[in-house]
C-alpha cells in the first residue's frame, strides 16, 4: 500500500511577507538532494548479477551441482555411466511504478520547472526503492514486509521456510534445521566441499551475535562469518555494517589502536608485533563520509551505510554475487493525461531479484533484530 503525499506544495505560493510555505520549496529541495547523496549505496552493483530477459513472469535459472566421481576399475571393465545433476532457482518478475501529479496551475504559477523537479525526485525515489528492496532481501528482516512481500528471517528460520517459493520468492542464505542427509541431496542447495565435516557444512547462515543489543559488534562475530563462508569453499571479502555498528567498531581498542600506533604496533609503546592488532590494517577513516568504505578488518573491506539494518551485519564473498537481478523492462517514463487539470507522467519498470548463492553470505543478528 502506497501512502500518497497529499497537497501540491508549490500551488500554495501566496506571496506572503515571510515567503510563505510555497516560497521555501526550492531550499527544501536542495536539502533533500544533499541528504540523498549521503545515504547512497550501490546495492545492485555490490550484491547482484544483472540479467536481461524478453519474457515476463517467472524466470528459471539452472546451476550445475557436483555430481560425478572417479571410480577405480578392473582390467577390461567399463566404468559406470554418470550423469550431471542440476539445481534450479525461480525468479519472479513484477512491475513497479510511480505516478507523478503535476497540474497546469502548478506549471503556470511556479517560478521553476515543476515537471523537471517532480521527475527528478521520482527518479531518486526509484533509487531508494531499489536499495531498500535489495538490502531487505540480502539481510533479511525481523518482521514481514508487506510492501516487498519479504518474510521474517532469523536464526531460527528453517531452510524449508527460506526455500519454499510460494511463501518466500526471494530466497535467502542457508537456514537452520539441516541434517547431514541434506548434503548433496536432490533438491538441496547444500553441497559437500573438500574434507569439511557434515557438522560444519549444515550450520545456518543467520547467526546470533555475541550481544543482543542492536549495534553491538564483537570481533568473534566477524570471524564466525568468515568461517561459515570458508567451509563452503569461498573467501569472505566484504563486511557491511550500520552506523551503530560503526561506532561500536571504533570503540573496540583492537580496531582504533591500529590508526594511532600503526599496523602491528603495541598500544602501549607503539612497537611492532602486538598480536591484538595483527588482524588490522591502516586505512583512513575519513573516507567513510564519501564512499562508506572505512578500511579493512581481517582482510575484509568494511563498508558502513545507513541502509544496513542496525541490528544486523553481513559478511560476504562478493567475488561471486549472492543474488541475481532479472530485468524484463528498464525504467520507462510515459506521459499520462488523466484530466482534472493534471498533466503528469509515470515511471514503471519490471524486474525480479533473488538470493541464489547461499554459500557466499553470512548474516550476524543482534537478538530479535
Amino acid at each position: 500500500m502506497v501512502t500518497a503525499q497529499t497537497g501540491l506544495l508549490t500551488s500554495l505560493n501566496t506571496g506572503a511577507a515571510d515567503g510563505g510555505l510555497g516560497e521555501r520549496v526550492l531550499i527544501d529541495y536542495k536539502d533533500a538532494i544533499m541528504d540523498y547523496k549521503v545515504t547512497d549505496l550501490p546495492a545492485l552493483d555490490f550484491f547482484m548479477e544483472p540479467m536481461r530477459t524478453e519474457t515476463g513472469g517467472n524466470i528459471d535459472i539452472t546451476f550445475g551441482r557436483p555430481s560425478m566421481k572417479l571410480e577405480q576399475i578392473n582390467e577390461g571393465n567399463t566404468p559406470q555411466y554418470q550423469h550431471t545433476m542440476l539445481r534450479s532457482e525461480r525468479v519472479t518478475v513484477r512491475e513497479w511504478g510511480i505516478a507523478v501529479g503535476v497540474t497546469r496551475r502548478m506549471i503556470e504559477d511556479s517560478r521553476f520547472n515543476e515537471v523537471e523537479m517532480a521527475l527528478n525526485e521520482s527518479r531518486r525515489a526509484v533509487d531508494r526503492h531499489m536499495t531498500e528492496h535489495v538490502m531487505k532481501v540480502i539481510f533479511g528482516s525481523n518482521a514481514v514486509d508487506t510492501t516487498f512481500d519479504t518474510i521474517a528471517i532469523s536464526g531460527q528460520t528453517t531452510e524449508t521456510q527460506i526455500t519454499t517459493f510460494s511463501s518466500n520468492m526471494y530466497g535467502g542464505f542457508f537456514g537452520s534445521g539441516m541434517a547431514a542427509g541434506d548434503i548433496d541431496a536432490t533438491g538441496s542447495r547444500l553441497n559437500s566441499y573438500g574434507n569439511e565435516s557434515s557438522a560444519r557444512l549444515i550450520r545456518g547462515s543467520y547467526v546470533a551475535a555475541s550481544n543482543d543489543t542492536a549495534g553491538n559488534i564483537a570481533l568473534s562475530d566477524i570471524t564466525t562469518g568468515i568461517d561459515r563462508i570458508a567451509c563452503h569453499g569461498y573467501n569472505a571479502s566484504h563486511l557491511f555494517i550500520s552506523p551503530a555498528h560503526y561506532k561500536s567498531l571504533l570503540d573496540l581498542g583492537d580496531f582504533t589502536t591500529a590508526y594511532y600506533t600503526g599496523y602491528g604496533g603495541s598500544p602501549a609503546t607503539g612497537g611492532a608485533g602486538s598480536p591484538t592488532t595483527a588482524g588490522m590494517a591502516n586505512s583512513p577513516i575519513a573516507g567513510a563520509a564519501s564512499t562508506g568504505v572505512i578500511g579493512q578488518l581481517y582482510g575484509l573491506t568494511v563498508v558502513m551505510n545507513a541502509w544496513v539494518p542496525s541490528g544486523r551485519i553481513g559478511i560476504f564473498d562478493l567475488s561471486t554475487k549472492p543474488a541475481v537481478y532479472v530485468e524484463r523492462r528498464a525504467l520507462t517514463v510515459e506521459e499520462a493525461n488523466p484530466g482534472f487539470g493534471i498533466i503528469g507522467s509515470y515511471m514503471s519498470m519490471r524486474y525480479g531479484l533473488k538470493v541464489i548463492r547461499p554459500e557466499v553470505g553470512c548474516i550476524i543478528i543482534n537478538g530479535a533484530n
